[in-house]
């Protein structure tokens, strides 16, 4: 298997690892000691602990989090991935808002850079503005 080819799975596995199975312990099996996420979504920390705070907070406001991957590509030690994530309003609050029963989209893009088998930086934008409008915290026509 070629590196770009080992890439594109270990980029896959991560997130089928913490955003769709909710298993925390994927940021210490995937992500470089001296990860940087250059995008952390919604206010977490720039580190591995924020990306572990991410795929946690996800999974308990939306329990059957998961995400659709739909195109990875990769050159080197880049792999970029297309995808959607979504799942039902059945958990905790966030933002304000309790559990609503709403099932919410979250399409997006990520950039990771890969070295010797582990992911140290991320780059992504998510529909943040959608996300929002989903969950009622906005409204706009």
């Amino acid at each position: 298997m070629s590196l770009t080819a080992q890439n594109k799975t270990i980029v896959g596995d991560f997130i089928g690892a913490l955003f769709t199975k909710g298993d925390p312990n994927a940021v210490d099996d995937y992500l470089a000691e001296d990860f940087v996420n250059h995008d952390p979504p919604f206010g977490a920390s720039a580190d591995r602990e924020g990306m572990r705070s991410a795929g946690t907070m996800f999974r308990s406001v939306f329990p059957d989090w998961h995400s659709d991957l739909h195109l990875l590509v990769a050159e080197g030690d880049i792999v970029v991935e297309l995808f959607t994530a979504s799942g039902t309003h059945t958990g905790t609050e966030i933002m304000g808002v309790p559990a609503s029963g709403r099932t919410v989209a979250l399409p997006g893009i990520n950039i990771f850079r890969l070295r010797d088998g582990r992911i140290v930086e991320r780059w992504g934008r998510l529909d943040d503005l959608g996300f929002l409008r989903q969950l009622g915290v906005i409204e706009f026509p």
